[in-house]
């Protein structure tokens, strides 16, 4: 069976999932039973005996090893040091991805690969260690559609091998697309278990939330206000082609397209970590050449990567620094020093105005929610006062609940002036949200829609065509 475990940050999800694995001790009186086995209490090691494996988000793969070790890692672990067979570790990688009926390059070191390759490589992991349950946590929060899809054949592959999975993921129609049933928690208690068939998209929200969501279009026509970024056959060879736009000022510019469109290509360009071959940008009617992505941020543009864990943010450090850390000339001493009073004050100026839910400032923002942890990125770019924001998958990461308040904050943006272009896979939160939505493929704009004139049907079958 794929089971999936719905709810939003904070429900419970991994504090079950960390007490089925043995990481964690449950209430006295708590009874698991493992094909009818009762168990008061789990050890990491006994909950891999019984074939629990967890593959959580970050995936906890070690880049500089190659695939075929971070595969065989654990089969090596021992209570006596040993020598270690490579050709016997190749043999265990090749096996396991014989099963998936996927094939990669052994010798390759892991950072070398995507995101939607080392997921395979940490379920191939998992098959080594003679996996009977594997829980896969967010699995799909920085994945494309086309790499979803990829996924998802894996996950039918260990159904018919016949390991059970539980799925967690913030994505709701991927959760009713892969799942039989569904568990769903909300503040910490089970709210029922729920065939997938049986359930809506909406109901789902409402069964996670306590609340009714609704999805209204929010488009405006914004074509005679004053063109903010102008861009005229912009190419970079192998990349994109000939794109060509306007963005006005307090407008949301979605933008979308299946994997290998161009579409972050684009972004890291408007932001200047890419210089492109020919074109021309302009910005409020001055020629613009950007060289680096400090000169972006000088002339007023600010991008929201979609991998917010190792480009947004420092994990590690505290609240406050991450969202300073843009602004710091402007927070400094007559001696070269950052002026806490100062600091404190714009900290607490936009934890207020984000609505960020934090216990103090100076906690390690690893210890925030998604939903929270994308407001501090808002926050740290939003404080340098650009005209230009560019929000590459705003949602990758955040619950349902989460979303609606990031895209309120969208909203709020806009209405104030600010002009916004929006990458996203997910075509319904661009057709709820945009003023405009550009369709990208193959490096080309191939279509322009405004949502309410044309139907979301029709925008997804063309982006999935």
């Amino acid at each position: 069976e794929v089971h999936c475990l719905a709810g939003e940050n904070g429900c419970g999800k991994s504090t079950l999932i960390k007490i089925i694995s043995g990481v964690h001790a449950p209430e006295a009186g708590a009874v698991m039973r493992f094909s009818g086995q009762p168990v008061n209490h789990l050890t990491p090691g006994t909950a891999r005996a019984f074939g629990i494996q967890v593959i959580w988000q970050d995936l906890a793969l070690f880049p500089e090893m190659t695939v075929a070790e971070n595969i065989a890692f654990e089969s090596n672990l021992g209570a006596r040091p040993r020598l270690v067979s490579y050709r016997a570790m190749r043999e265990r990688a090749a096996a396991a991805m014989a099963r998936l009926h996927v094939d990669l390059p052994l010798e390759r070191p892991l950072r070398e690969l995507g995101i939607a390759q080392r997921q395979v490589v940490a379920i191939c992991r998992a098959l080594v260690a003679d996996a009977r349950l594997v829980f896969m946590d967010e699995p799909t929060a920085s994945l494309t559609q086309a790499e979803t899809e990829a996924l998802f054949g894996v996950v039918e592959r260990l159904k018919i091998d016949g390991i059970a999975t539980v799925f967690v993921s913030h994505r709701l129609a991927e959760v009713l697309a892969i799942a039989e049933r569904g568990t769903v928690l909300r503040d910490g208690r089970q709210v029922g278990v729920y065939p997938a068939a049986e359930i809506s998209q909406n109901r789902l929200a409402e069964l996670m939330t306590g609340e009714t969501h609704e999805a209204t279009v929010m488009a405006r026509d914004r074509s005679t206000a004053r063109v903010v970024v102008a861009v005229d056959g912009l190419t970079r060879h192998g990349e994109y082609s000939d794109i060509s736009f306007r963005l006005h000022r307090g407008e949301v510019l979605g933008m979308t397209g299946l994997l290998g469109a161009g579409r972050t290509e684009l972004a890291t360009t408007l932001f200047g970590m890419r210089q492109p071959d020919a074109g021309s940008l302009t910005l409020d009617g001055e020629p613009l050449k950007l060289t680096s992505n400090r000169d972006a941020i000088d002339v007023g543009i600010a991008y929201v990567s979609e991998d917010r864990l190792s480009l947004g943010l420092v994990q590690p450090q505290p609240i406050a620094s991450n969202i300073a850390v843009t602004v710091l000339d402007r927070l400094l001493q007559t001696l070269g020093l950052i002026d806490p009073a100062k600091e404190r004050r714009l900290v607490d100026a936009w934890i207020e105005r984000l609505k960020i839910k934090v216990g103090d400032q100076t906690d390690a923002v690893q210890t925030l929610s998604g939903g929270n942890q994308q407001r501090v990125v808002l926050a740290k770019w939003l404080a340098t006062e650009p005209r230009v924001l560019i929000l590459d998958s705003p949602t990758v990461g955040v619950d349902i609940g989460a979303r609606a308040g990031i895209f309120a904050i969208v909203r709020e943006l806009a209405a104030a002036g600010l002009a916004i272009l929006m990458i996203s896979d997910e075509i319904p939160e661009l057709y709820h949200n945009s003023d405009r939505i550009l369709h990208m493929r193959d490096g080309r704009i191939v279509g322009e829609y405004r949502p309410g004139d044309v139907p979301m049907a029709s925008i997804e079958t063309a982006v999935h065509a």
